[in-house]
């Protein structure tokens, strides 16, 4: 008979804990550092929303599914937006009716945009599929740029060409592990500038996710703790990267950069100065999930699969903005579903960052805007 604990981060048994990190051993696809106890255990640090499903049978886990429980039982990765990955844990091989297994555990709908599932159980899930990418090399980081290149000489060609432009006029870049506060806050005033000049919704804003950051930069100790790579010039940051690492795996969050010096191109010459450094920081793996196709895959050595949807346990709702995106293309073409299914993706984005009603209203009032000024340009 299938048994469920919902239970805190906090409140899970070593035992528990010793399961978790054994199944996660066992698939390879769960070694990310999103996918552990750890990271669970951080996000309960600064939400109260915080939720972990451990599922039981005869006696013995057999899965685990850390989350947030919203209205009317739908559940949302835990961590998200940060949660560029999520599974449902288990051990290779072990059979689990996952509609049942939500309902079991009072879930009415669990809604991913970045789902991993190597054993199929949302094989039901209504979903589709994004790639994702990962830089991972045996050999040296100059050896594997230089496979790169030989990939893609016109490519590569033009960005020798920036990073001698920069070296030329700016300095020499030099990229290293960087604990300065300063530098830390510069990266993330950066990418809120860019939300604002991109008209995306800024996942920084919200409190919770500010402190997440906050408290990951100044881990000094334990399995999973926050790493900012930064590349300077004449000892001035010019780009960087935060994110989270978990032994030799790193997944970086912000990427940013000055604005004031694009026309040199600093994130391209900071990921291929990254590639070079991977080895001397002790870095194996460099994931750098879904999206920015044309920026990420020239660089990934690997490309994996993600999920985006949602798997109901109960009967459909409301109705959706797939729905209403035919509705609006019976209306007004391609541009008008094509505006319909961007709002809804903002709409959606907007409801796993925002906790309070006043942060959904501004944002959800953000998007709209955007979306008419799009849906007009689009138009014309």
């Amino acid at each position: 008979m299938l048994q469920v604990d919902i239970l805190s981060p906090q409140d899970l048994s070593s035992r528990d804990r010793e399961t978790w990190q054994a199944f996660r051993k066992a698939t390879p696809a769960f070694q990310s550092p999103l996918l552990g106890p750890d990271f669970a255990e951080t996000v309960a640090e600064v939400r109260s929303d915080t939720a972990v499903a451990v599922w039981r049978r005869g006696g013995q886990t057999i899965g685990f599914l850390a989350h947030h429980r919203r209205h009317a039982g739908l559940a949302r990765p835990i961590g998200a937006p940060w949660s560029d990955y999520h599974a449902l844990i288990t051990a290779p091989g072990e059979t689990l009716d996952t509609e049942a297994a939500l309902r079991a555990a009072g879930i009415s709908a669990f809604r991913f945009s970045g789902l991993l599932d190597p054993h199929g159980l949302f094989d039901g899930a209504t979903a589709a599929d994004v790639e994702t990418y990962r830089i991972a090399f045996q050999d040296s980081g100059e050896a594997y740029w230089e496979t790169l290149r030989a990939q893609s000489p016109k490519r590569f060609k033009n960005l020798r060409r920036l990073e001698h432009k920069l070296e030329r006029e700016l300095g020499a870049p030099v990229l290293a592990r960087d604990t300065n506060a300063p530098a830390f806050e510069q990266l993330l005033a950066w990418k809120r500038d860019q939300f604002r000049r991109t008209g995306l919704h800024d996942v920084l804003n919200p409190s919770w996710s500010h402190l997440l950051m906050q408290r990951l930069f100044r881990k000094r100790s334990g399995a999973l703790q926050g790493l900012l790579l930064t590349l300077r010039v004449d000892g001035k940051p010019i780009a960087g990267h935060f994110g989270v690492r978990e032994g030799e795996a790193f997944h970086p969050w912000i990427a940013a950069f000055d604005p004031a010096l694009a026309a040199y191109s600093p994130g391209q010459t900071f990921i291929s100065e990254a590639i070079r450094a991977m080895p001397r920081l002790g870095i194996s793996s460099y994931d750098l999930a879904a999206g920015s196709d044309h920026y990420k895959a020239p660089f990934a050595s690997e490309v994996g699969t993600a999920r985006v949807g949602v798997l109901r346990s109960r009967s459909a709702g409301p109705i959706t903005f797939d729905r209403a995106a035919d509705f609006a293309g019976a209306a007004f073409g391609p541009a008008g579903a094509t505006a319909v299914r961007r709002l809804g993706r903002r709409v959606d984005h907007i409801a796993e960052t925002e906790l309070t009603l006043g942060g959904r209203m501004q944002g959800l009032a953000a998007a709209i805007a955007a979306s008419s000024l799009r849906f007009s340009a689009e138009m014309h």
